[in-house]
């Protein structure tokens, strides 16, 4: 098991971890958590070069992906930096990317009753009123787990507050702060469940943020 102790926060800036060669020509990974185990739950940022792609394969308890550049593809369209993704349990695809991209993706970490397909490109989408000066956008929702983009102005302080089911971040754009410390774009950040900390920032900055679904 690598770096999966749901009990322990963790913060990894992707910035700092080196490529390791997928087992596929063209493609890199930078391992965020790792199970070793059949049901194959992993985090990772993946890098395809032009031209490079996976053979079919299938995503037994579902695929997550935020693509952070390029254009990543797979039989059902081209998807370019900006979108959000979601195979659901059972499903197969093939993905390549033409141009080279690089993607946050995580596998195998669905609710099994959760079969959404979702295709969402965060650039055409609304931001929604949230706290304060905050904008929200909502990516996925199922039961307890909640998915979106939130961006935070420039100078914005939220309450302090605990995360039911944990929280989990991957900072897109600007630098996260809280009382623990600095997080620059790149960074990935698990909190536990019941974790605390009073988060804000000092210039404009957009996160990835997935809560509630972070249960030992």
């Amino acid at each position: 098991m690598f770096n999966l102790d749901l009990a322990k926060r963790l913060v990894l800036d992707t910035n700092q971890l080196d490529w390791v060669a997928s087992p596929k020509e063209g493609i890199w990974r930078k391992a965020l958590e790792r199970e070793a185990k059949e049901s194959g739950h992993t985090s990772s940022v993946v890098k395809y070069e032009a031209g490079s792609s996976f053979s079919p394969h299938a995503h037994p308890l579902g695929e997550e992906i935020f693509v952070l550049d390029g254009v990543f593809s797979d039989a059902s369209g081209d998807y370019p930096a900006g979108t959000y993704i979601r195979n659901p349990p059972g499903s197969t695809h093939a993905p390549f990317s033409k141009p080279g991209c690089t993607i946050f993706v995580k596998l195998n970490q669905f609710d099994p009753r959760d079969f959404a397909s979702v295709h969402v490109n965060t650039h055409t989408s609304l931001w929604l009123q949230g706290y304060g000066g905050l904008q929200v956008m909502s990516l996925h929702e199922f039961e307890h787990e909640h998915v979106a983009l939130v961006k935070w102005p420039k100078g914005e302080r939220f309450l302090p507050h605990s995360h039911f089911g944990g929280e989990e971040i991957f900072v897109l754009s600007g630098q996260f702060q809280d009382e623990y410390g600095k997080y620059p774009a790149g960074s990935w950040l698990r909190s536990p469940h019941l974790s605390k900390h009073f988060p804000f920032v000092e210039e404009e900055t957009i996160i990835w943020v997935k809560t509630g679904h972070l249960f030992l």
